[in-house]
């Protein structure tokens, strides 16, 4: 109760005293001095978000949202309201620029990664079907399926003979991430099918993989993945860079199952859950850079 108080109070009433006097003091706003005193990444570009969210002014709350055509002109707008001197702060406007570009970046590619979802999978749109079908071939190079419709589809984790059922609640979004897996890191996606044919800790891969697509997702919804991609991606955060982590949750997960030891995949919303927690916990640590990697496969 205090802290939620305190809260209040420091937003509405103390906030603006104390960057009155900082302005005072120091020549420079709010925002100059988030950039020049603040680490490139999640501290500063939070900073920044943080900074604009709270401002009154309409030009500031509308660089949270701004389009990349529109970045120079808002800017502009912003260094003359904000009165900056950026003759005597040269790092100011690109460093400003970067982090414009990672928070109005974010959410973009959250609006790509929301409609890739709602995407329902059509089996008879030949497009889909083709990445079904490459998605066997990665992953079961040296057995041939016998047709479309087939209980081979259960060896690499689906649930049935016609895996469409099972992207029901990711769409498309849970068949991308599987295929981008096993296309950049071949090596890693057979070993990790490998291992969920294990006789005792095996699990079905197919069908984990799009659990854990729900599981990025919701993390990149609630803002969670923002510290990582803030860190990792200087710019615009790209649709390549939400398949990358999760290509890294995949592969984590499975260690992470390998290493637990469930009694039996009865245990597996349990042992989800503690991952999951896991991940958040990473996630909160302002230096975070969760991405997957080579290296990680020694």
């Amino acid at each position: 109760m205090f802290g939620f108080i305190w809260q209040c109070f420091y937003s509405s009433c103390l906030r603006f005293w104390m960057k009155w006097l900082l302005r005072l003091v120091t020549g420079t706003c709010e925002l100059q001095r988030i950039c020049s005193q603040c680490k490139a990444g999640a501290l500063r570009t939070s900073k920044i978000e943080y900074s604009l969210n709270s401002s009154k002014s309409k030009v500031l709350r509308a660089a949270l949202s701004v389009k990349e055509a529109d970045l120079e002109d808002l800017i502009a707008q912003i260094i003359q309201e904000k009165r900056i001197k950026v003759q005597n702060d040269h790092t100011f406007k690109l460093n400003f620029q970067k982090c414009l570009l990672q928070i109005s970046g974010y959410s973009k590619l959250f609006e790509a990664v929301e409609e890739l979802r709602k995407e329902v999978y059509d089996s008879e749109k030949e497009e889909h079907e083709k990445m079904l079908l490459k998605l066997w071939e990665l992953l079961m190079p040296s057995v041939r399926l016998e047709s479309r419709i087939s209980k081979q589809w259960c060896r690499i984790g689906f649930q049935g003979d016609d895996p469409k059922t099972d992207f029901r609640g990711m769409g498309m979004l849970g068949l991308t991430n599987l295929l981008f897996f096993s296309e950049n890191y071949t090596d890693a996606a057979r070993k990790v099918l490998s291992h969920s044919n294990h006789p005792k800790l095996g699990y079905s891969y197919a069908i984990v993989g799009i659990n854990l697509t729900e599981m990025a997702y919701s993390l990149m919804s609630s803002g969670a993945l923002k510290p990582n991609f803030y860190n990792t991606v200087s710019g615009k955060p790209q649709m390549q860079h939400f398949h990358e982590f999760y290509c890294y949750l995949a592969y984590e997960f499975d260690k992470f199952w390998l290493e637990e030891e469930p009694e039996s995949i009865m245990e597996f919303n349990r042992y989800r859950e503690k991952f999951h927690d896991k991940v958040k916990g990473q996630l909160q640590a302002q230096e975070v850079t969760l991405s997957f990697t080579l290296d990680a496969q020694k």
